[in-house]
């Protein structure tokens, strides 16, 4: 069972600073990897001689969940997240493994 007096990480309510700007923080991690994600996308698109254009949704798809996947479990982060600070943690304050990024990537595609 779930104690929450052992959890890691500072209570919303009672810590609320420690969340301030988090919102902003998180909206400009993901345009910073939006922009990651079409840089790469572009590359993909001239690596198969535009070709890949024809799929371009589903380019773009695949390249955003393996993007995000490889890393948020690298360092629990993605790239955009790491500018600003921001990782991912569990509700015992651990770092996201291969498994929980791949349902988190799966949730958020």
């Amino acid at each position: 069972m779930y104690d929450a007096s052992s959890h890691a990480l500072p209570d919303p309510d009672r810590h609320a600073a420690f969340y301030d700007g988090v919102a902003l923080r998180r909206g400009i991690a993901w345009v910073i990897d939006t922009v990651f994600v079409t840089l790469l996308v572009m590359l993909v698109a001239l690596v198969t001689a535009l070709t890949a254009l024809f799929i371009l949704p589903l380019v773009w798809l695949a390249v955003g969940f393996l993007y995000r996947w490889v890393t948020i479990s690298g360092r629990s982060a993605t790239w955009g997240m790491r500018v600003m600070s921001i990782e991912f943690l569990d509700r015992y304050g651990q770092r996201f493994d291969a498994g929980t990024a791949f349902v988190h990537t799966l949730g958020y595609s």
